[in-house]
Formats: C-alpha cells, structure tokens, sequence
C-alpha cells in the first residue's frame, strides 16, 4: 500500500506540473493532513448552539445617498466555475438560457447577471465592477459570451481570475488516482473555499483595493437573486465587521445546505455544512425551529480584511475540511471510490473577528441546481423586470421531474420546447413518465401526471391538475 507521505508527495508533483498555484497546493497539502490524521469535519449538535438574533434586510432603513456611496465602493464577483455537469452539460451553467425575451430570443445567467450590474451602474452612478472566478473549463465560452459586452470592464481590472484544481485520492491508499479512459477525471475543484487562495493568486484584492474600492459582494452565478444591494452594502459598511453572510429563513422545502451556528467552545460564530453534520443530528440541523436559518452562500468582505488575513496566511485560511466520498467516474458506481478534499468558502465566517449575519428574504436566493429549479425560474411564476430582478409573481411550487426523461438538460429541452407551462396557480407539480409538453400549458393546484408507459404529449392549451390533464 502506498504510504500518506507518499500519496502527499505524489499529489503536490501532480500539482506543481500541471501548474497549480503554490497557494492552492499549500491548501490541499494542510487539508491532507487532516483527512490523513482522520479528520471528518464534523461539528456535533452538543459542539455548537443556534444563531436566532440577526438584523432584517426588510427592516434597514438606510439614507439613500449613504447606501450609494456604499456600493461606489463595492466590487460584485460570482463564482463561475461550475460546468452543470449534475444537469448533463459540459461548458459553464451560467451559459444556459433561463428566460426567454419578447423578440423571441433567449438570456443565459450571464445575460441577466451583467444586466443587473449595468443597471445598477445607471441608477447608483457606481463603477461596480464584475469579475468573474472561472475555472480552467468555464474561462473560455465564458470570456466569449462576454466579449459583445464592450463596456463591462472597469479600466484596470480584470474581467475574470481562475479556480484551482487539485487531484482525487483514492479512498484506500490517499494516492492520487490514474483514470488513463479520461484523466480530466482524475481532477476536481476544491470547493468554492477555494475562493481565498485563487484571489491570492491572482492579486485580484490589491487590484481592487488599488482602484479605490473597500468592499466586495460575493455570490455564485447560478443564483440570480443576489443582485447588487445599495441597501447591504450600506449595512455592512456602516457595521465596520470585515465579513458578513446572508441568511434565510426556512422553509420545509429546505432539506439540506449550510447554516451558521455559535460554537459553545469560544462563542464565535461558525459554518455547519450537510457534510459536517452527523447522521444522529441530521434532524435537529433540519429542525427550523431550533435552526431557522440557512446560509444563502452570499458573502460581503471588507477588502482590507481579507487582504491582510490573505498576507498573513499566503492564502491559506484554517478552514474546516469537507470529506467528499465519490468515485472516480461519477457516471460509472463501480469504478474506483475517491476521496474529494474540499471546503466552504463561507467557513471564513470563523476567521474573521466581529463576523456578523443578516437575514435576506428568499428573492436573494434563486440557485438553479437541477431542471427543476430552471422550470420554476422559466416559468411565469417570475417577472423579469427592466433592472433585470426576477420578481416572484406566486409563491413558488415544488416541481419534481422524472430524472429518467428530464434529469439531463438535453432532455429536458425537448420535452418543454413550446417553453415552460404557466406555475402561478400551481402548489407542485410531479411528472412521472415520458411526458412532452406542449404550447400553453397551464399547472393547476397539485398537478401530477402518472407514467403512461409510453412517450406521451401534454396538447397545447391543456391544464395539468391533481387528476391529471383536463382542458
């Protein structure tokens, strides 16, 4: 068997060769050094209390002219580095169309994200630059899909600055694996904690801070509910904390993500991701009475902080260590179980003295994760207005697809290709079989469709009810 120290060794080679940054290969090796001694990243319910008191979002009541000057000095960034792969797709989530427009065409993500920051620009009269984290995979289509975009930049800074990979380990031995039917398998990124030791890298802080800003708002480009906020940006600037995390309340529809919690053992605030909570405290981590708040993975950082607190670590913070179990072809169970090292890039909340949260309602959080969500987010159950906001209508229902015939983008586009049936009277929608919906279609109630057997359509103008089709 191959020794820890050796699979170390071979693993930070791999890395150095393909040209890792020293900061990220500094990461992986202290986040092995955990995984190696045993580490599981758990944070036990007796460990940690809840967090209840937060301010409101609703409840700021900020002068106008102090929140505008907040976010003159704010920098939005999006984290971009995911490839949907979960949904089928093999080039950035963000690239995939999410509304459709009246001249017929369609906005990806991107669209909408650079439209809330030019609006944001005109109405604020701010700089409020974009800047993208990529991954070697996304940066490409990425920068191409926004080239048309002329005026985006703001001079000095760049557009965009790349994640970094890291190796899989096999589970058994902690060596890096050799996947030769597809070695881009044999790599994976590390989280987005990966966040702090790819802006090191980068010098993306300095270069902001050099241009006069003070503050960033960080959010992942797949949820187009964190648009930029004069009104956060305000609060966090006037609250003097160096960090600050959005929150939401729950709902029963949230089953699992991270949440912020008191650890009894110095009072300081920290992050509890599904992965670190124990099986036998799953249901009080779910339990919204106890727990009423989830972290919506919107993130605020006062510049100076973070670029002492990167100078200080050379971009390696104490995060807490996630132990991903997978194999190494997550298409293929049987092949060879792997050990992914990853972390949070919202554990920083426990790094950074005077950390503080504030709780957001639910249009700040509108993450696409699989074809369920984009049907909602397609679908008439949200406006997009002319700042490029989208405005829930009715609540939002609860839609499971059959992953069989919708799991995969590919398929999914095809069986609502007359565009999304109308969600604003629906309370769900579950659709078993295979289904192709037509023009028109409207979802009534608690609408279901059961397996015929067979591929079967939806006819333009149908209603989908609690029986069934009518109409």
């Amino acid at each position: 068997m191959t020794t820890s120290a050796t699979g170390l060794e071979q693993a930070r080679q791999k890395m150095t060769d393909a040209g890792v940054a020293p900061a990220a290969i500094e990461t992986f090796t202290r986040f092995y050094g955990l995984l190696e001694s045993g580490e599981s990243g758990l944070l036990r319910e007796t460990e940690i209390e809840p967090l209840t008191d937060i301010p409101r979002h609703a409840d700021l009541d900020l002068d106008e002219a102090e929140a505008a000057a907040a976010l003159a000095r704010t920098a939005i960034i999006k984290l971009n580095g995911g490839l949907g792969t979960s949904m089928g797709m093999d080039q950035a989530k963000s690239l995939l169309p999410v509304r459709q427009v009246a001249d017929g065409g369609t906005l990806t993500f991107l669209d909408v994200i650079v439209g809330q920051v030019q609006a944001a620009r005109e109405a604020t009269g701010a700089r409020l630059p974009l800047i993208l984290m990529n991954s070697f995979r996304t940066q490409e289509d990425t920068l191409s899909a926004l080239a048309p975009y002329a005026d985006l930049a703001v001079d000095g800074l760049p557009l965009d600055f790349l994640q970094n990979r890291e190796p899989k380990l096999l589970a058994d031995t902690l060596e890096p694996v050799s996947w030769p039917a597809d070695p881009s398998l044999e790599w994976c990124p590390p989280g987005h904690g990966d966040l702090y030791p790819a802006l090191h890298a980068s010098g993306v802080v300095r270069a902001l801070l050099d241009a006069g800003f003070r503050y960033a708002s960080v959010s992942n480009s797949d949820n187009l509910g964190a648009a930029p906020d004069a009104a956060i940006a305000g609060w966090f600037a006037a609250s003097g904390a160096p960090y600050a995390a959005e929150l939401c309340r729950k709902t029963p529809a949230d089953v699992k993500g991270g949440q912020l919690v008191v650890r009894r053992s110095d009072g300081r605030i920290v992050q509890r991701e599904t992965a670190q909570t124990h099986p036998d405290d799953m249901s009080s981590a779910l339990d919204a009475s106890k727990h009423p708040f989830f972290h919506a993975n919107n993130l605020w950082f006062d510049l100076e902080a973070l670029a002492a607190e990167l100078e200080r670590t050379g971009g390696v913070l104490e995060l807490p260590l996630i132990r991903n179990e997978k194999t190494v072809d997550p298409a293929d169970p049987s092949s060879p179980k792997v050990v992914q090292i990853e972390s949070a890039m919202g554990a920083a909340v426990a790094v950074f003295d005077g950390a503080v949260a504030i709780e957001v309602g639910r249009e700040r959080f509108l993450p696409v994760k699989t074809t369920n969500d984009l049907l909602v987010l397609r679908s008439d159950v949200y406006d997009l207005t002319d700042d490029f906001r989208l405005v829930a209508t009715a609540p939002a229902p609860l839609v499971d697809l059959d992953t069989a015939y919708f799991k995969l983008v590919g398929g999914f586009s095809e069986r609502f290709a007359a565009g999304a049936p109308s969600l604003r009277d629906a309370e769900s929608l579950t659709v078993r079989g295979d289904w192709t919906f037509g023009a028109g279609v409207r979802v009534a109630g608690k609408g279901a469709l059961e397996d015929p057997g067979t591929p079967a359509q939806v006819p333009d103008g149908a209603t989908v009810g609690p029986d069934g089709l009518t109409g």
